[in-house]
């Protein structure tokens, strides 16, 4: 069957871009479909993170699989401008603020994203805003081109019929993993508190004290207090609704009084404006939760654990009323941002998660655990391990959607296949010389 590193498009690709594109190649013109060009980066770029994984650097005919993915991306872009598909700005920011939280993750916080690239988070999104859009358009347009391809349950038995028995993929372990949060609130004398400093820090400001100095000394902000807590560039929409309100009420060289947003306290001063765009520095002092609270939660825990254990109370009927996180609608399960589902592999798991779990039975609870919400709130949790699966070889019976999936991707494929041989004779396509023995899986030429 001819088929293409499809999945590798859109999430890892920009992936690459992110953690490579402080690499310098003396760059060129490599292919060009309709209006589009491929560079020689582009592909020496995703080829590095090929290499990264552990494959054959000799292996350099990966780089023509390469350009033919960048081929097929380039065409749908090309044909998504013919039939006017759009895709809004509220998608491409979801989208963005996703791939940002997921490589802050992998590179150990904001702190340090920032601090390999060389710029705070909101220069990053500025960068790579247009490579999101150019991704949702494609993957909005193979959406289209595939939106009415479906597999009946009879192609699924003689697709998985036809595989080879040793072809058959091996499915790994994955977890289903539920809990019950409690987050406790911050009291009154720590609000008080945080508050206290941060106006004894806003009159040393008025009083002639550099902004940025204090921001650099004082500031819980660990992605902008290096810089004196300046936040770059930022249109309407990209920040905390509150913060923003009162940034974007200041004049310039302007110290806002205390203002309160979903991540603490802050001060901010307006740096200078720019049509709808604002620059601004802040400083971030954090509410503290009490360690009686923060007790309180666990105790809290400790009974409704003893609920459940004398099963008085089910677990997911405990998460829906006891639960602090949206998960309590969904019976405390956790939901996989990779894949939207409420399974796991183990290497997908939070850590504070996995080395809890992985010592569990199916069916257990543990004791009350603490944590850290995404915001850093501290917390306590009951994790619960609904279900765990062995690697085995898919078989019908337990992975049927699997092989449903696999199925549906086969024959989407196919319609792909004749799409490119479609499109691409009625588009402009060159390729350079460099590039011209490649073997490609698609006809992209008569």
């Amino acid at each position: 069957m001819k088929k293409i590193l499809i999945s590798l498009i859109l999430f890892f690709y920009v992936g690459i871009y992110f953690l490579y594109a402080q690499n310098k190649v003396i760059d060129q013109t490599v292919a060009v479909v309709g209006s589009n060009m491929i560079m020689l980066s582009d592909i020496e770029n995703q080829y590095a993170q090929y290499v990264l994984q552990g494959y054959n650097k000799g292996d350099s005919s990966f780089k023509c699989v390469l350009l033919e993915e960048l081929m097929f991306q380039k065409l749908l872009l090309n044909q998504a401008e013919i039939d006017s598909v759009t895709v809004t700005d509220s998608q491409i920011e979801t989208d963005l603020d996703r791939r940002i939280k997921y490589f802050s993750k992998q590179m150990g916080g904001d702190a340090e994203l920032e601090k390999y690239y060389n710029k705070t988070i909101l220069e990053i999104k500025t960068e790579f805003r247009s490579i999101i859009k150019d991704q949702l358009l494609q993957q909005t347009m193979e959406s289209k081109i595939t939106e009415n391809v479906k597999v009946t349950p009879s192609e699924v038995k003689m697709f998985y019929n036809n595989m080879p028995k040793d072809s058959i993929p091996i499915v790994s372990s994955v977890v289903e993993v539920g809990q019950i949060v409690k987050m406790p609130k911050v009291n009154e004398a720590e609000k008080n508190k945080a508050k206290e400093k941060l106006n004894e820090i806003r009159e040393r400001i008025l009083k002639g004290e550099d902004f940025a100095t204090l921001a650099a000394l004082y500031s819980e902000d660990e992605g902008t207090s290096s810089k004196g807590g300046e936040l770059g560039l930022t249109s309407r929409g990209e920040l905390d609704p509150d913060f923003e309100a009162a940034a974007f009420k200041l004049k310039e060289g302007e110290i806002s009084p205390i203002v309160l947003s979903q991540f603490g306290y802050h001060i901010i001063k307006l740096i200078e404006r720019r049509g709808e765009m604002i620059n601004v520095r802040h400083i971030l002092i954090k509410t503290k939760v009490a360690t009686e609270d923060l007790l309180k939660a666990k105790l809290s825990l400790d009974t409704i654990y003893e609920l459940i254990k004398a099963d008085t109370i089910t677990f997911e009927k405990a998460a829906a009323k006891y639960s602090n996180d949206p998960s309590k609608a969904n019976g405390g399960l956790l939901v996989n941002t990779e894949t939207g589902t409420s399974t796991f592999k183990p290497d997908q798991l939070d850590e504070s998660v996995f080395f809890v779990i992985d010592k569990m039975k199916v069916g257990e609870i543990s004791h009350p655990v603490p944590m850290k919400t995404e915001d850093g709130k501290q917390a306590y949790r009951l994790l619960y391990l609904k279900s765990r699966t062995d690697p085995h070889r898919a078989n019908m019976k337990a992975d049927y959607d699997y092989i449903q999936t696999a199925a549906l991707k086969q024959k989407q494929n196919k319609v792909i296949e004749q799409w490119i041989k479609k499109k691409a004779a009625l588009t402009y396509i060159h390729i350079s010389d460099e590039y011209k023995d490649c073997k490609f899986n698609y006809q992209w030429f008569n």
